[in-house]
């Protein structure tokens, strides 16, 4: 790849898994009787016909990972465990009785923090309690996010027998420098170990997470975690690029120096040479950051164009709405979007109050969701429909430079990522963020693109 482009386009970008982004929400026009008469709609709309999503945060870790870029309370007293899971289920409460009518869960994540924090036991009495007043889509899936050092055989079983299908892991790198200026000491083996499980119990995609761009990490680190990645064959990968921004998460993400992290152009030759070292071992491209085998159901998403993006990243199927639980969570009726507090005081505070916990949102304009289908098209499918620009040349003028530069080919009807352009497709959906055109901020607000 050429290194004019990437030093052309690498520049401070949103990931996309909302439009607006979420400094770009006017908060101002926002409150909460906004949010459930907007997140009923969805949900009246869309139940019957697709069911909904749930995102249910569970921020408790024992040790911090200073790569990570998650809300989270770092914490070894796990009395925090019931007293939080209580209050995830009397949220949920409170979404049913808007509702007023039972629930239809399609897709279901655990995310954190480290959801294998909690206990087995209190993992099943929070999900008893979600699956109590709703239904099981019979198309369902439900996933979780384990740890290798402490998912036991015992959380995958309990977690399976509740349904669960897929489970993802957090691998990173497995070189020891890198391990240890991350603060994620973990071995082979115990990825080994719970990947191997997971494949006798039953699930049937197992995912890997891998990032590149860490600090001390070198092609090489790439190469070997990859190598070692092969020899497990994991159903789908994720393949990250580091998002360093320090100024949003404060000292978790200062245990090293930008001086340790790759330059821009080490980090894509290691995007490139991950992405070319996947597809010979058998893992197909999809969207962005992620690959999959041909049996995956995320792999059959894509050939069939149901692939979704939202807030927990890719999925196999699209819901119109989903609802998060707990703290610092962000919820999606598409008209609108909601987040939760993120201090944990007040969330007990407002479900004591008997009040759903979100603090701030955004309800979409008419020209928001034009936006927001494009960008969604082009993360999700590379391509999106020209017909509905009408009236919006320039957003058409801005794509110029990247057909000149080969990254983007556009027809009277059809705007196409090229292959060329795969690795820029956050630039290229920048170029369709009005709002981010129309305001550019003066400081840093998102990580950068490369």
């Amino acid at each position: 790849m050429s290194t004019n482009l990437i030093q052309k386009y690498n520049v401070a970008g949103p990931r996309y898994t909302s439009y607006p982004t979420v400094p770009y929400w006017d908060v101002d026009a926002f409150s909460r009787e906004a949010w459930e008469q907007t997140c009923l709609r969805g949900f009246q709309e869309s139940n019957k016909q697709e069911g909904i999503s749930i995102y249910i945060h569970l921020p408790f870790c024992e040790s911090l990972c200073t790569f990570c870029g998650c809300h989270k309370r770092i914490t070894k007293q796990h009395k925090v465990e019931t007293p939080y899971i209580d209050a995830i289920l009397k949220e949920w409460k409170l979404y049913v009785d808007l509702f007023g009518e039972r629930p239809i869960i399609k897709e279901l994540h655990l995310g954190g923090g480290t959801p294998t924090f909690f206990s087995p036991e209190n993992l099943k009495k929070m999900l008893e309690g979600i699956y109590a007043p709703s239904e099981l889509h019979t198309d369902k899936e439900f996933s979780f996010e384990g740890h290798p050092n402490n998912t036991t055989k015992e959380h995958l079983q309990t977690l399976y027998d509740l349904g669960f299908t897929r489970v993802s892991f957090g691998v990173q790198d497995y070189s020891p420098n890198v391990q240890k200026a991350i603060n994620r000491i973990q071995a082979f083996e115990n990825v080994e170990r719970v990947t191997k499980w997971s494949r006798e119990i039953g699930y049937e995609s197992i995912s890997h997470d891998l990032v590149f761009g860490l600090p001390h990490q070198t092609q090489k680190d790439v190469e070997y975690t990859i190598d070692k990645t092969r020899e497990l064959q994991p159903d789908r990968l994720a393949f990250y690029s580091y998002a360093h921004v320090p100024w949003i998460k404060g000292n978790g993400q200062r245990g090293f120096s930008e001086a340790d992290l790759p330059n821009p152009d080490e980090k894509r030759a290691m995007y490139e040479f991950g992405k070319k070292h996947l597809s010979q071992v058998g893992y197909e491209e999809i969207g962005m950051d992620h690959f999959a085998l041909e049996h995956d159901s995320m792999y059959i998403s894509m050939q069939k164009r149901n692939l979704h993006r939202n807030f927990m990243g890719y999925t196999a199927s699209k819901t119109q709405v989903m609802v998060g639980l707990g703290v610092s969570s962000i919820s999606d009726s598409w008209w609108s979007f909601a987040q939760n507090t993120k201090n944990f005081q007040e969330y007990y505070d407002l479900l004591e109050k008997e009040k759903i916990p979100v603090v701030k949102g955004h309800i979409l304009s008419p020209e928001d969701l034009v936006v927001r289908k494009h960008i969604l098209d082009l993360m999700c499918h590379l391509q999106t429909d020209r017909s509905s620009l009408m009236g919006k040349e320039q957003i058409i003028d801005r794509l110029g430079e990247f057909v000149q530069d080969g990254l983007l080919e556009i027809t009277p009807k059809q705007i196409v990522v090229t292959e060329a352009g795969r690795p820029f497709v956050r630039n290229i959906c920048m170029a369709f963020d009005l709002l981010l055109q129309r305001n550019k901020p003066d400081t840093q607000l998102f990580s950068m693109t490369i």
